[in-house]
């Protein structure tokens, strides 16, 4: 006699992935085109996607309705399974990573700034590790700057401040480069 039972040991069952695993990484292009969404349109063109994505990610730039939004999310979504999604997550984080630089070096310019205001030791700190900083400009920047924190100590926002900022910044750039 004999049995009408499957067999257990066969894999023929499991040769493609779950519907939990497809929903997963279908969630994540969703994602990644959310992020491609963030990026500014001048970014997409050097990563040579199809016209219909294009188009669709233009339009859903100017969807404001939260709805809309979200369905026309879950089609830019669908459209992204028909590309390679790693030139893609490169620009994405790419874009990221220079955003954070940016940010990294405008925190790095206000602790100089208070660094400078604070004591005269961080000026001569800053000459060494800034070559080619008009010195007189700094001192005068910085002189300026803590008579105003002088006659107003809560108001941290003066002329002199703001320009001790942006020399500060220009020169953290030149530095860099």
């Amino acid at each position: 006699m004999q049995e009408n039972t499957p067999d257990l040991d066969s894999d023929d069952d499991f040769d493609r992935p779950s519907k939990s695993q497809l929903k997963r990484d279908m969630t994540a292009l969703q994602l990644l085109g959310e992020d491609l969404l963030a990026l500014p349109e001048s970014r997409w063109e050097p990563l040579a996607l199809p016209e219909i994505l294009s188009d669709a990610l233009r339009h859903a730039k100017k969807i404001t309705n939260f709805e809309g939004k979200r369905r026309q999310i879950q089609y830019i979504g669908k459209l992204m399974r028909k590309i390679d999604p790693e030139p893609v997550r490169e620009a994405v984080a790419a874009f990221k990573l220079g955003h954070a630089q940016d940010s990294l070096r405008l925190h790095q310019s206000e602790r100089w700034r208070e660094r400078l205001l604070a004591s005269d030791d961080a000026l001569q700190e800053f000459l060494n590790a800034h070559d080619g900083v008009d010195i007189q400009q700094l001192r005068n920047l910085v002189r300026a700057a803590r008579k105003d924190a002088a006659n107003e100590p809560e108001k941290r926002s003066g002329r002199a401040f703001r320009e001790l900022f942006q020399f500060i910044k220009a020169s953290e750039v030149a530095a860099d480069e």
